[in-house]
């Protein structure tokens, strides 16, 4: 045998040694590409999702931005979940347990942002209050400085809190018996 021996009718045979080289200096570019690749799509979920949160200043660019990824990314989610899954295919024959593991993990963050990115998450944010409770004057606890929208239809009036409406945006109301949409 040329490349190998044998011990006790057993065949041992020398691996090639391209097949030793470690998982971390094998394939560097497709680990580079997979890894654009992820931040991008995760990305692409994820900064949209904290530039548009309540009770957080956002500037007209910063909201333009946000828009402008939340419009592009379910084409670009499912684009890098694609070109992450074949990579991950490429790189899982040679990675380590370790790698596997963070191959894994990235691939399941990669999945959950191409498929909220495809979900209205604000809704479930920002969902209207259909029923509203109200409290007088003078048993309720808002604190001096908070502000409020007020409303007033002959003798009814109704006080929102601006901090309850920018959590929730939309409330449906009746105020003197009109039906009215209470929006900030």
């Amino acid at each position: 045998m040329a490349d190998g021996f044998s011990v006790n009718n057993f065949e041992v045979t020398r691996l090639p040694r391209t097949s030793m080289i470690s998982d971390s200096r094998s394939h560097p570019f497709s680990w580079f590409v997979f890894s654009l690749s992820a931040l991008i799509g995760i990305g692409l979920f994820f900064i949209p999702a904290f530039i548009i949160r309540p009770f957080h200043r956002q500037t007209t660019s910063s909201l333009a931005l946000a828009m402008m990824l939340r419009e592009r990314a379910p084409l670009l989610t499912l684009i890098t979940a694609l070109v992450c899954f074949f990579l991950a295919l490429v790189l899982w024959r040679a990675a380590g347990l370790q790698r596997k593991i963070v191959l894994s993990s990235v691939l399941l963050l990669v999945t959950f942002s191409a498929v909220m990115s495809r979900l209205n998450y604000f809704e479930w944010m920002f969902h209207p209050v259909d029923a509203a409770k109200f409290e007088s004057e003078s048993s309720s606890k808002l604190e001096n400085p908070q502000m409020i929208l007020a409303i007033r239809f002959g003798d009814d009036a109704r006080a929102y809190p601006i901090r309850e409406m920018a959590y929730h945006h939309v409330l449906n109301d009746e105020v003197g018996g009109v039906p009215v949409a209470v929006t900030y």
